[in-house]
């Protein structure tokens, strides 16, 4: 996986490298500014204990799950991508697509908010998916709850086409299949997933 993820970073060093960042920040919206913002300083406070800085993933559970609310933040290229993500059922009883309340305990089936380590990569009950540890007190049970991100046909577009939501996870960061490649190549590998109530759009 490691040859992997350096082959993949490879990939964003063309040589015409400054005129592209130039070309996409400028079209950054007041969202994805803030994204950014956000993703600087969660890695800042996490430090030593992330492998990669170059990017992160900022869940805004601020927003209401129809929405793209999980937002990939390049801090090299300057860029944000944004993508559907589910719940934990604990944090949504009314299963109403709001995130109301976080949880650390285990057995909440809840949400967790705080700064996550992405590990490696497993073959669990939906496919390969992505270990998480917790690195804040909000989310320090995240390997024995075993929370993970992974893929669910209930995180996919077509779920909120139908439903006006996505379904509920029990408490880890669910994305539809063809979502989740991206957060495989992506942030996995040792960075940063940061999960709060941000309310940023």
């Amino acid at each position: 996986m490691k040859g992997a993820l350096v082959a993949g970073a490879g990939l964003a060093l063309p040589g015409a490298f400054p005129a592209r960042v130039f070309a996409q920040a400028s079209s950054l919206t007041p969202r994805d500014r803030a994204v950014l913002d956000v993703a600087k300083r969660e890695i800042e406070r996490a430090g030593s204990a992330l492998w990669h800085k170059d990017m992160a993933a900022i869940a805004d559970f601020g927003v209401h799950s129809a929405l793209p609310r999980f937002h990939f933040a390049n801090l090299e290229t300057g860029t944000v991508r944004s993508f559907l993500v589910a719940h934990g059922m604990g944090s949504d009883p009314e299963h109403d697509g709001w995130l109301n309340t976080f949880s650390n305990v285990e057995g909440s089936n809840a949400t967790s908010r705080g700064a996550f380590i992405t590990y490696e990569w497993y073959k669990g009950k939906y496919g390969t998916s992505i270990r998480l540890g917790g690195l804040d007190p909000e989310n320090s049970n995240a390997l024995p709850r075993y929370i993970v991100a992974h893929a669910a046909e209930y995180a996919t577009p077509e779920h909120v086409a139908k439903w006006g939501k996505l379904g509920r996870s029990n408490g880890c960061f669910a994305m539809s299949p063809t979502d989740f490649r991206e957060a495989l190549w992506n942030i996995s590998g040792g960075r940063l997933i940061y999960s709060d109530k941000l309310g940023l759009g």
